[in-house]
């Protein structure tokens, strides 16, 4: 039986597994680096957040990563609102992202459907505060190969930190389906090896625990020019080695296309019909 991952918003559910097309978590409701959002967050105004889930949809996301660490503001409030306003305004399941465990139990208290949480990872204290709020509300997870030591460079010791949250998530009954493991893509620029890494742990998670995988792909690529075609050509690798969930920016037209013909290749897309579908639909003429 193949690992699914299912995720749902009050009325719509989506289900990630290595037998099902790519599913895309749209990263831009975040407000790191992104000066207009953050601006908009400090004063209250969700109005920004819900036109970047609009066009995210509109672009082929099913689920919608959501940040609110915007600095010197009220991450729990915000995280609250903003669940609140995106349910106003899109049916897809919501991923609740943030390094704060309390603003996670706060955005799981007020969701309506089953989350996702990004993200736990491999140090203690994270695992202590983070993996009970998942267990109580029945979410699933991110778990991240890092951890009181920061991200290590080989492979062997991700795939180590990928089977203790694995271990530490079923003392809480959180079963093996509901954990998606990110073994994160560093700077290809910094590291020449960066790149084959995150592949090589793709893999090797996916054979020893069979669990669905994301990974953040613009980490791939940064400090380096036309880091879309870089992303979107790593994207394309990393889904034969094991992801099926990316966390990326579907109004990127080259990656967005990336991925459905990597869907196609590799035989998840009867007939064509997703990639059809999807061209008609940009070139009504």
């Amino acid at each position: 039986m193949r690992m699914q991952t299912r995720i749902s918003s009050k009325s719509k559910e989506v289900v990630i597994g290595p037998g099902e097309p790519v599913v895309m978590i749209g990263e831009r409701i975040n407000p790191t680096g992104r000066k207009k959002l953050a601006e908009s967050l400090e004063k209250g105004d969700m109005r920004l957040v819900q036109a970047e889930a609009l066009t995210q949809v509109a672009a082929g996301a099913q689920v919608l990563d959501v940040n609110m660490g915007a600095s010197g503001t009220d991450e729990k409030a915000l995280m609250i609102e903003a669940l609140a306003a995106l349910a106003e305004i899109t049916d897809v399941p919501l991923c609740i992202d943030s390094a704060k465990p309390d603003v996670v139990a706060a955005g799981l208290e007020v969701y309506q459907g089953k989350a996702l949480v990004n993200s736990v990872n491999g140090e203690e204290a994270k695992l202590k505060e983070v993996l009970p709020l998942v267990a109580q509300q029945k979410a699933a997870v991110v778990g991240l190969t890092m951890d009181d030591n920061g991200i290590p460079l080989d492979v062997t010791t991700r795939l180590t930190i990928a089977e203790k949250i694995v271990n530490e998530a079923a003392k809480f009954g959180i079963p093996l389906e509901d954990i998606v493991i990110d073994p994160l893509a560093m700077a290809v620029a910094s590291s020449d090896k960066a790149g084959m890494s995150a592949l090589q742990a793709l893999q090797e998670v996916r054979s020893k625990f069979g669990v669905n995988q994301t990974i953040g792909a613009s980490n791939v690529s940064f400090g380096l020019p036309d880091r879309p075609f870089i992303n979107s050509v790593f994207l394309s690798m990393a889904m034969i080695c094991g992801l099926t969930c990316p966390i990326t920016d579907p109004t990127v037209c080259v990656v967005r296309e990336a991925l459905l013909i990597s869907d196609l290749m590799l035989g998840k897309d009867e007939f064509a019909m997703n990639f059809i579908t999807t061209y008609r639909e940009q070139h009504p003429d």
